[in-house]
């Protein structure tokens, strides 16, 4: 009990003091109410003025203003949408192919006899030749060789003839002899003054002197024909001489050469030089068949080089009759106007322009395109209605309007704006200002 009751008394103690503490600080904060009371009614006083004041400056402004119509007021709740006229301009339509370049007419110059080791080289890559120039010419010796033992043969076979128709000059004159001796002796046979047996004999002789006259007949005719054949030869020889020779057949510039001196050369073989004829060259190019029936031949055409800063003009030589059944690709030939500028084996693209002429036309982002046809949004007094329209030529960005608009009418100018057949809106023409949404 002497412990508990010292905590008790602290306790009582502790508690009257908490409660002096909070009465204190209740008539501190009555009294500051009671002195700031009046500092706040004067402050409420001053803004109430203030808001009166700004009330009546505004009041004048409001009156001056004019009333918005509700068509202006319509107006301005529509979307706002930029629409485009349909106008006249001058179009191109144009066809891009591209392509190898290759040589017009690719001539292969080939040695014409076999077996000859080339001796001299005349000409070089890139060499401009004229028609007949000796390009190469080959080892001669052999022939040369071949051709005097066949002279000899002839000397020797004309010799012969010779002997041939002197014998025959001999043998003519032997039967003649011979037959005037057979026909004395048959005169003198039938008059009883020799015997029957002397003329039989010279009927014989008379007809074996005739037979040696064919024989030597026969034999100069073989002589002649061998004479024949040794000239033959001869020539042959000469004209493989003449081949020795290897000439270019065409005039034009020498593209490749394969011919290194000391090498055989053969007609089976790779040829020797490869040229272009008359240096012209074409560009191959393949063609949509979508678009080849546009070609024609004589079409001007801009070419552009792989890597070249500036266009070459040329036209169309060529379009082949046939499309390639797996590519769906035809063939289109360019002739160069300028063929020294390019060079065999290039890549190349060209425009082909197939037509030009004047036509109503739009922006190409103003018709929309499926598989049901083109169409446009034509705008009448702020209304949208979906026109079918048919189109003809591309130029850049804009389409040739062919039917279903005349010049002058207006269209949504972005086929993706989001309005539909019979929407309201507010057009916006080029130059007008449009409020930012």
């Amino acid at each position: 009990m002497s412990d508990e009751t010292p905590r008790h008394q602290a306790t009582t103690t502790n508690r009257a003091a908490t409660g002096r503490s909070i009465a204190s600080r209740r008539r501190l904060q009555s009294d500051h109410s009671r002195k700031s009371w009046p500092m706040a009614r004067a402050y409420r006083h001053t803004v109430f003025l203030s808001l009166a004041a700004l009330l009546a400056a505004a009041l004048p402004l409001q009156a001056a203003e004019p009333a918005v119509s509700s068509g202006q007021v319509a107006a301005q709740n529509l979307p706002a949408i930029v629409v485009t006229a349909v106008h006249e301009q001058a179009l191109v339509d144009r066809v891009i192919v591209s392509g190898d370049v290759r040589a017009v007419h690719e001539v292969y110059v080939a040695p014409l006899i076999e077996g000859q080791s080339i001796r001299t080289i005349n000409a070089d890559v890139g060499d401009t030749v004229e028609a007949g120039a000796v390009l190469a010419t080959l080892n001669d010796d052999a022939l040369l060789l071949e051709r005097s033992q066949l002279n000899a043969t002839l000397a020797k076979a004309e010799a012969s003839l010779s002997q041939l128709r002197a014998q025959l000059a001999e043998a003519k004159a032997n039967s003649d002899e011979a037959e005037r001796v057979r026909a004395r002796s048959v005169k003198l046979s039938k008059s009883g003054s020799m015997s029957q047996a002397t003329a039989d004999q010279a009927t014989a002789s008379a007809i074996a002197a005739s037979a040696r006259v064919t024989s030597a007949e026969h034999a100069i005719t073989v002589a002649e024909a061998d004479i024949k054949v040794v000239e033959a030869q001869i020539a042959d020889v000469d004209l493989k001489l003449v081949r020795t020779e290897v000439k270019a057949p065409v005039a034009g510039i020498i593209a490749s050469k394969t011919a290194k001196v000391g090498a055989i050369a053969a007609g089976a073989g790779e040829p020797l030089f490869s040229m272009i004829r008359d240096g012209a060259i074409e560009l191959e190019a393949d063609v949509p068949e979508s678009a080849i029936l546009k070609l024609a031949v004589g079409q001007k055409a801009k070419i552009a080089l792989a890597g070249g800063e500036r266009t070459l003009g040329g036209s169309i030589r060529l379009v082949e009759p046939t499309i390639d059944p797996q590519t769906r690709l035809g063939t289109v030939l360019l002739s160069f106007d300028e063929p020294e500028k390019a060079r065999v084996g290039m890549f190349a693209s060209a425009e082909i322009i197939t037509e030009e002429k004047t036509s109503t036309v739009l922006p190409l982002s103003a018709v929309t395109t499926s598989s049901e046809g083109s169409f446009v949004r034509k705008v009448e007094d702020g209304v949208v209605k979906m026109v079918k329209v048919e189109t003809g030529i591309q130029d850049g960005q804009v389409i040739e309007i062919i039917n279903g608009l005349a010049a002058g009418d207006e269209v949504v100018a972005k086929a993706g704006a989001y309005v539909r057949d019979g929407d309201r809106i507010n057009p916006i023409r080029t130059g007008d200002s449009v409020a930012s949404n």
